[in-house]
């Protein structure tokens, strides 16, 4: 759950911004540019909350080749990076394509290092229209 309500924050900026000013956190958008631009893929109303449906595939391709593994975290199912994935992910963070995610995953880190279920409520407490909206509809 946590990786999915990251994630949701991840792409949609402008909801990171949101959530963000509600918790009285200030956030320059002229030194952070990042918080403007079109989303890639959207996500989709679940159960839960935000969800993708291609996180089954990415996950299982991230473990096949060796950059991610299951861990189990206090009876949940965890993923973490292996080192060979914290290689590739530090040398990716480097490159000038990437710096945007880079920058807003360190926001994240820095304001958002909740449990999944802390960060479900917040977007739950913030976004009455994702509640709202019935399931499998695209947010």
């Amino acid at each position: 759950m946590k990786l999915a309500k990251l994630d949701f924050f991840l792409r949609y900026p402008d909801r990171l911004e949101q959530l963000l000013h509600n918790r009285k956190v200030d956030v320059d958008l002229t030194e952070n540019p990042w918080l403007t631009g079109a989303i890639e893929q959207r996500m989709i109303r679940y159960r839960y909350g935000p969800w993708d449906p291609a996180y089954y595939g990415l996950l299982g391709a991230l473990i096949g080749k060796g950059l991610i593994e299951t861990t189990m975290e206090k009876g949940n199912s965890a993923y973490r990076t292996t080192e060979a994935g914290r290689q590739v992910a530090n040398a990716l963070s480097d490159t000038d394509s990437w710096r945007p995610v880079r920058d807003r995953v360190r926001v994240l880190k820095r304001h958002l290092n909740l449990t999944g279920t802390k960060l479900r409520d917040l977007i739950y407490e913030n976004f009455p229209d994702i509640v709202e909206a019935d399931l499998g509809t695209q947010l």
